[in-house]
């Protein structure tokens, strides 16, 4: 169902693939941009970015459940951080790492980005996913 791609061509990625391939008639999930508010609507880690990272992902196994799919089905992700150092996107990127998001590994763009959304936002994740099985009747 899903094909992921490491192009020997290129410089191999440390946890990612470079492409990822999905057979036609497989149905997907395409999810808006998880963020780390709280079940409330109230900021989860106001000033750390690896604490917001760490609900963000929680919040797209949400989505995720909710459209009948898992962070294993993720084909791609755009993870976008409010920072210019490479430190703080790595940090962030060791917490999608950790969440098993990268087990696939699925296709992705880490983007340092000036801001987000809400006030206080340091990092969002967009996904496009598999979701498995066949189609509701």
């Amino acid at each position: 169902m899903i094909q992921r791609v490491t192009v020997p061509s290129l410089f191999p990625p440390p946890v990612y693939s470079h492409a990822s391939v999905v057979e036609a008639g497989t149905r997907l999930a395409f999810l808006a941009g998880s963020v780390p508010l709280d079940a409330d609507g109230k900021l989860v880690g106001p000033g750390d970015p690896v604490r917001q990272a760490e609900q963000v992902i929680d919040n797209l196994r949400e989505q995720l459940r909710a459209v009948g799919s898992d962070l294993a089905h993720v084909v791609v992700t755009d993870v976008y951080v409010v920072s210019s150092e490479p430190a703080t996107l790595s940090a962030v990127w060791d917490v999608v790492e950790a969440s098993g998001l990268s087990a696939g590994p699925h296709s992705s763009t880490l983007i340092g980005v000036a801001c987000l959304g809400y006030t206080g936002q340091l990092v969002e994740i967009t996904a496009t996913a598999v979701v498995p099985g066949e189609p509701p009747a």
